[in-house]
């Protein structure tokens, strides 16, 4: 029978005898295999069980004992995990109604374990018996309020199934007791047709033995009494089952003679059908309960020799002999004779055996080890094709067949080998066809057979049956044989032949050539492993070939290139194409690392500049289409799909004017020439210098480096005032400028910033590059050079000795490096430093002069006023109330970039300006401008989201961003990539999701969050309608969004104004966030925000009102004392209705008395400490009119998600998934975007997302439970089998988007958490929470000030270390150490887990126990968060760096 039938048909029992059904999932990534069965059932059936989900992994006997009904049913696989888990329950559970249906395989070992510890244990080794057996434990465990085993085999050879119907189960199961059954006593009818010696006895004489032996039963022998009476009631529930289906239910059956010498007892398939003269076999259904009296009965008295596979006779009774039963399919009587012979000679300890054991795979060894990152794809072809996969030239065939078993020429012999033997198949069937007298059932399948031989799913099904169906046949022909000869050959494989680029140096020559030309359906996935910054570095005399060009060449072969770390989806689709295609395929994939221990990361990034440079094109070629008059090629790598459209276009306009005036066409094409390009750059050169050398005062250049635009703003001003003075200027970076023409100027003057670990910024490094290869020349270039160099740093950033060269490196280097090269200085080396009183302005005041007395302009009288820098604020009130010219530079093609003031406010409108940072030093060296693309935010107060909006949220994703979408840590949506001219689309789309992106960002009030608390689904729906509220009483009122991107104009001619009541034309001086937390959980960090809202619940569970907290903020500028972060402060109490007005006057006071001169000082946080707390709260009660209440008591206990199922008390329920980071995406083994979008199809609850980034499925009704949780299994996204560090963890975007970036944080907190989770394994503290997080750079987005243990970038791959957090999120941390790499972090935190976990008090967390244990002292305010900083006594930084 198909594995499916027996497993149906106990899950059809189950579910209609059960009020409630829990199914045991196998381990990830297998889905249960009763799973199907339900769903069907939940769909047709009347009767409608409870199904409850159990996760592998979790214990079933607690769940089991939550849901003890009138009938509860477990299904399960058989897995020892599951067992040993359940069988530490059974003594509670063996007096409930409960079946545990397990189905087993071949081996009854491991639910054997179960049979002492139950009151009844059934065995079924057909579909039938399954089937019935499974409507009598169920009457069995309802009627006697005990618990019933059913082991059932999942395989049988036997597929014939008769099923009751489904209203005849429920009324078998409440029928009362009939009167004949033996409740009383043991004579009636309990042996007429239920042990297998009565009537129905193989050789008629079992009559005999029904009464001979039935005293026994009525309690005249040695029998437990409390067995005899569960044996009684087996014998009623056995009688009534049998009255309902009409078939005989037997504890034992027997066949053979009835004057045996030997008895055999089978304890498994009964499907011996040889016979042996004087041996008889008596298999068992009932295993548990089992008077002695009735084994015996089983026994002839003539009989000398008995086994279990067992025994021979000593005295009166037999001396049970164990042993093994195997695969009995194929047993001769000469292999039961064999078995009497060992028997006869064997110890009564020695084991026996009868039937072919389960094969037993050896582990293999000696195998050539395969690089850990070529997994990235065989994990995606093995997720693909499952069972139908096959590596032709896989090393694990080494051991047996040598090592030339990888070689593409060996693989393609095999595969070579397997078609020929594959078509001897088909030839064997096409012959059995032919056969007349031939079977019609045998005849419909092999027909099947031969139409479906090449689909996958369907050959191995059909090729299953037809085996089944031979070898249970009499029927003989030499094509049968060879059919079952060649049964390995029915299902179809996928064949794939894996290798690397090596093969690609000699294609015409080598294996890979054959294949390509043989026109076998055979799959090749060549590796690229060669990174392409190292793409120079190959041997010149080596070549190696393109083979994807080589392979489209044949013109029958389908080729593709991909890249796993660029698109997954694109491979995906590679994969499926390849298979489908009747005919050779190539796929070239690209994985470049240099070494084993190249972290993915770099893999990543290298992956990223390939693709982007076009080194790597992403495309796929499918012959197919070509003859179905179809475009074959298709490019898939989006940068050059725009190039190349740019090219088109450009070309097609020439095009058209070549034609329209032929005589220009040579000239067109000249000017393309490198020639003509550099006498033209000559000419202009000579141009400027001719017109500058008619002004008196001498020409000026003025070149920077900046990254934060700290350096362009001086140099902007530097600029204005030479203009005043006369001179002429030009401003350029550095990267602008190449040396050859930087050695033609005369006075230049350089100011450069300082990034990361004293390197210089991004628009400069390419002439650092330039300037230090000519140094190492030792060349002397510029001798017409004047100079002048301003440096600006952080004398305190890099804090220790070691690293005190790293303060203003790039500008000391620059300096140097000129006067080496031949330069003059004419102004000494200025340096900034942000230590200073005035910040670089201090050092900037003693340098500039020096400038101008060397230009000679120093006495020159300035009369105009200089112009005031143009700031965010005068932005704001030019922009039209945040029009600017946003509508002008979307329609600009020129430039995938926006105008830098529309920049600013674009962020109003939900959206921020980014670049590619992987790839923006090789753009630059291209000479293209950088990948711009925006960032997308949505507003969705209280974070909450329907089925439908996120279907189209994910539909956005892949149609205008990057394909994935984030959780943000202000719980809602996040889109990257979305290129220009998908910026309206996008957000029109997301209008219509009836969602928005107005005011997600910018300086106004921002997303309000609110608690999840899935437990408390009315108080949710109350916060939830608050935070709402609060958003909309908040939004600024502008009609520009509408106008801008949804095609909304005003009135003409002006008649309609816009009005801002809150705001003002200045809108806010800086961002404003509100919160709303519900205690005990604060995952919301509600002191982190500008306002926060603290529900207070009365005793009667309503809600009363909320304590309100100001001056929350997170946002740091390192060096920058003046910056810090603070949690926020209680000021009172407020009723809900007061609740959007009190947010509102908070928000006033800070628009009125908010520090517009200085952005970094312009938060609420610092508002409220530069006024008073006091004075704050009373500017804030006047607007309002009265006074707030006193605030009121409450209790926060955790600041993260409660993972799992949850309950509320509308009685709906809500899983909250673990999604690191936030990231919605899929990858290889967590397709978690594919999962989340399966489950918004079918869900009708809601999905809420989360502070920490995570997400719930939310409102989930009892009828849809199982539905959900399958997906969720099937996905992986139930797996919370993760490390308490992991889940508490969480981290911003940082790297490749975030332009404020300093190291990386998403990308790689989950690699520091992997090593740091192995010290808390070490330490016994895996399941501890420990709140972890890390951002990029010092903004705070992730909320890094307020966890136990947090990081944040200084510089790639260097980290501040913050200790002291409150683990409730009520205490700020403290800057533990200032400059750490990974070897460091670890080195601090393995000696501090490892104290942590011998001497932390009871409940004590990590934070306190750093304070407590002297690493790090209490942060109390904000303004105190740099005292006391760098460690405690022995553990301050000074002393150990000193």
């Amino acid at each position: 029978m198909s594995v499916e039938l027996a497993l149906e048909a106990v899950a059809r029992i189950a579910y209609l005898t059960s009020d409630v059904v829990v199914d045991s999932q196998p381990p990830p990534p297998s889905t249960s295999s009763f799973a199907q069965s339900y769903k069907a059932l939940s769909r047709s059936a009347s009767h409608r069980a409870k199904l409850i989900s159990a996760p592998f992994g979790a214990d079933p006997g607690s769940i089991l004992l939550n849901n003890i009904t009138s009938l509860t049913s477990f299904t399960s696989l058989s897995h020892s995990q599951v067992f040993t888990r359940l069988v530490l329950h059974l003594a509670e559970l063996s007096d409930t109604p409960l079946v545990l249906h397990l189905a087993v395989r071949d081996d009854l070992t491991d639910v054997l374990h179960l049979r002492s510890a139950v009151p009844f244990f059934l065995l079924s080794t057909t579909v039938q018996q399954a089937h019935d057996n499974a409507l009598l434990a169920a009457r069995l465990a309802r009627q006697e309020h005990k618990a019933v085993v059913h082991a059932f085999y999942a395989t049988s050879e036997d597929s014939a199934l008769i099923e009751i119907e489904e209203d005849k189960a429920l009324a078998f199961l409440v029928a009362p007791r009939h009167p004949a059954s033996p409740t009383t006593n043991g004579h009636t009818n309990g042996l007429n047709g239920l042990n297998g010696y009565a009537n129905e006895h193989t050789n008629g004489n079992a009559n005999g033995h029904a009464n001979g032996h039935a005293n026994g039963v009525n309690g005249h022998s040695n029998d437990d009494p409390a067995v005899v009476q569960l044996f009684k009631l087996y014998e009623s529930a056995a009688l009534d089952t049998l009255r309902l289906v009409r078939r005989p239910i037997r504890p034992f059956t027997s066949s053979g003679p009835s004057d045996p010498h030997t008895v055999v007892l089978l304890l498994g398939h009964q499907n011996l059908t040889v016979g042996v003269e004087g041996v008889s076999f008596v298999s068992f259904s009932l295993l548990n309960p089992v008077p002695s009296s009735r084994l015996l009965n089983a026994i002839p008295n003539q009989q000398h020799e008995s086994f279990a596979l067992q025994n021979r006779d000593t005295e009166s009774r037999p001396v049970i002999l164990s042993g093994t039963l195997g695969n009995t399919s194929h047993i001769l009587s000469t292999d039961i004779l064999k078995l009497l012979q060992q028997a006869s000679i064997s110890a009564p300890s020695a084991r026996l055996s009868l039937g072919t054991p389960p094969s037993q795979e050896t582990p293999e060894s000696g195998l050539p080890h395969i690089p850990k990152h070529e997994a990235a794809y065989t994990k995606i072809l093995a997720h693909l094709f499952k069972e139908r996969l096959e590596i032709v030239n896989s090393p694990s065939l080494i051991a047996t067949q040598g090592e030339i078993v990888t070689t593409p020429e060996f693989a393609l012999g095999r595969v070579r080998g397997q078609f020929e033997k594959r078509a001897e198949l088909v030839s064997a069937v096409q012959d059995l066809l032919r056969e007349p007298s031939l079977d019609s059932e045998l005849h419909a399948l092999l027909s099947k057979w031969v139409l479906a031989k090449d689909d996958g799913t369907k050959s191995r099904s059909l090729g299953k049956e037809i085996v089944d169906a031979l070898e249970s046949s009499s029927f003989s022909h030499p094509a049968a044989s060879r059919i079952l000869l060649l049964r390995s050959y029915l299902p179809s494989h996928s064949r794939w032949i894996i290798g690397s680029d090596s093969w690609s140096y000699d294609l015409g020559a080598s294996g890979l050539h054959h294949a390509i030309a043989s026109g076998l359906n055979v799959n090749i996935l060549v590796l690229d492993n060669l990174p392409y910054s190292a793409r120079n570095s190959l041997d010149p005399s080596r070549r190696k070939q393109d083979v994807g060009l080589y392979a489209m060449n044949h013109g029958d072969v389908y080729v593709a290139s991909v890249a796993v770390f660029s698109s997954y989806t694109q491979v995906l689709q590679a994969f499926m194409e390849a298979d489908r295609f009747n005919g050779p395929s190539v796929i070239v994939g690209y994985l470049p690392y240099q070494t084993e221990d190249s972290p993915a990361l770099d893999v990543l990034k290298e992956t990223k500049l390939a693709v982007d440079a076009g080194y790597w094109p992403l495309y796929r070629w499918d012959p197919t289409k070509e003859r179905e008059g179809k475009e074959a090629f298709s490019l898939d790598s989006d940068a050059i799909k725009s190039e190349l459209k740019t090219f088109l276009d450009r070309q097609n306009h020439l095009s058209q004017l070549v034609r329209s005036a032929p005589q220009i066409a040579s000239e067109i094409v000249s000017n393309l020439g490198d020639n003509i390009k550099e006498a033209r750059r000559k000419r202009a050169q000579q141009s400027y210098n001719e017109l500058v050398s008619t002004l008196d005062a001498p020409p000026l250049l003025i070149l920077y480096a900046s990254d934060g635009g700290a350096a362009e703003k001086k140099v902007k001003r530097l600029a204005n005032r030479a203009k005043a003075r006369g001179l002429t200027v030009t401003v350029g970076t550095l990267d602008s400028v190449p040396l050859e023409s930087l050695a033609e100027e005369e006075y230049v003057v350089f100011v450069t910033s300082t990034a990361g670990q004293g390197e210089p910024p991004q628009n400069g490094r390419t002439f650092f590059k330039t300037l230090n290869a000519a140094d190492a020349r030792g060349e002397k270039i510029f001798t017409k050079l004047r100079y002048s160099v301003f440096a600006m740093g952080d004398s305190h950033y890099w804090p220790r000795r070691e690293d005190a060269h790293y303060y203003n490196k790039p500008g000391k280097d620059l300096d140097a490096r000129l006067e080496k090269l031949g330069g003059e200085r004419v102004a000494d080396l200025g340096l900034g430093d942000d230590q200073d009183a005035d910040g670089p302005e201090t050092g900037y005041k003693i340098w500039e002069p020096l400038v101008w007395r060397a230009l000679g302009v120093d006495t020159v009288e300035i009369t105009e006023a200089e112009p005031e820098p143009i700031t965010n604020e005068h932005i704001k009130a030019a922009s039209g109330y945040l029009r600017g010219t946003i509508t002008e530079g979307l329609e600009d093609v020129t430039t995938g970039a926006l105008a830098p003031s529309d920049t600013q406010l674009t962020k109003f409108h939900g959206i921020y300006q980014q670049d590619d940072r992987d790839i923006r030093d090789e753009r630059e060296a291209q000479g293209v401008e950088p990948a711009y693309s925006f960032m997308i935010r949505v507003r969705m107060p209280g974070g909450v989201c329907k089925p439908d909006q996120w279907l189209q949220i994910d539909q956005i994703a892949d149609e205008h961003g990057s394909g994935t979408f984030k959780i943000t840590t202000r719980a809602t949506f996040q889109f990257h990539g979305v290129i220009k001219r998908h910026l309206k689309p996008a957000i029109q789309d997301i209008n219509r999701a009836l969602l928005d992106t107005l005011a997600a960002c910018g300086d106004v009030n921002r997303n309000v969050i609110c608690s999840s608390i899935p437990t408390m689904s009315k108080l949710h729906r109350q916060v939830y309608e608050f935070s709402k509220d609060v958003s909309n009483h908040l939004i600024p009122r502008t009609t520009a969004y509408h106008e801008i991107w949804l095609n909304k104009k005003l009135v003409a001619g002006d008649a309609l104004k816009d009005f801002e009541p809150l705001y003002g034309e200045f809108y806010l001086p800086r961002k404003f966030k509100v919160a709303v937390a519900v205690p005990p959980t604060n995952d919301v960090d509600v002191f982190a925000n500008d306002v926060g809202f603290i529900a207070i619940v009365g005793k009667d569970g309503e809600l009363q009102g909320f304590n309100v907290s100001i001056g929350g903020g997170m946002g740091v500028t390192h060096g920058n004392k003046k910056t810090y972060p603070r949690a926020g402060s209680i000021i009172g109490f407020c009723t809900p209705e007061q609740g959007r007005y009190v947010a509102e006057k908070i928000m006033l006071v800070q628009r009125d008395n908010g520090n517009r001169a200085d952005r970094k000082n312009a938060r609420l946080k610092y508002t409220i400490d530069r006024m008073g707390l006091d004075v704050f709260k009373k500017e804030v009660e006047k607007l309002l009119g009265y006074d707030l209440q006193p605030a009121r008591p409450y209790t926060f206990d955790r600041n993260i998600d409660d993972f799992g199922w949850h309950t509320g008390e509308d009685g709906r329920h809500h899983f909250t998934a673990f999604i690191e980071n936030g990231r919605i995406q899929d990858e290889p083994g967590r397709e978690f975007k594919t999962g989340l979008r399966e489950i918004a199809k079918i869900h009708k609850g809601t999905f809420r997302l989360t502070a920490n980034q995570h997400l719930l499925i939310s409102d989930i009704v009892d009828a849809d439970l199982p539905q959900i949780k399958t997906l969720l299994a099937k996905y992986k996204m139930d797996n919370l089998n993760f490390s308490g560090l992991r889940l508490s963890s969480s981290a911003c975007v940082a790297f490749p988007t975030c332009g404020l970036a300093m190291a990386e944080s998403e990308r790689y907190l989950p690699l520091l958490i992997d090593k740091v989770e192995k010290i808390l394994e070490e330490s016994g503290l895996r399941n501890d929470s420990i709140v972890m997080r890390m951002t990029g750079c010092p903004n705070g987005c992730a909320r890094p000030y307020l966890a136990e243990i947090a990081f944040v970038g200084k510089a790639p791959g260097t980290y501040l270390m913050l200790l002291g957090g409150g683990y409730y999120g009520e205490r700020l941390n403290k800057i533990y150490r200032e400059s750490l790499t990974e070897p460091e972090i670890l080195a601090i935190l393995k000696p501090m887990i490892e104290r942590y976990a011998l001497e932390r008090l009871s409940g004590e967390h990590f934070g306190d126990f750093t304070i407590r244990a002297g690493y790090i002292a209490p942060t109390t305010e904000g303004k105190e968060w740099y005292d006391r900083m760098g460690g405690e006594g022995q553990y301050r930084e000074v002393a150990i760096t000193a």
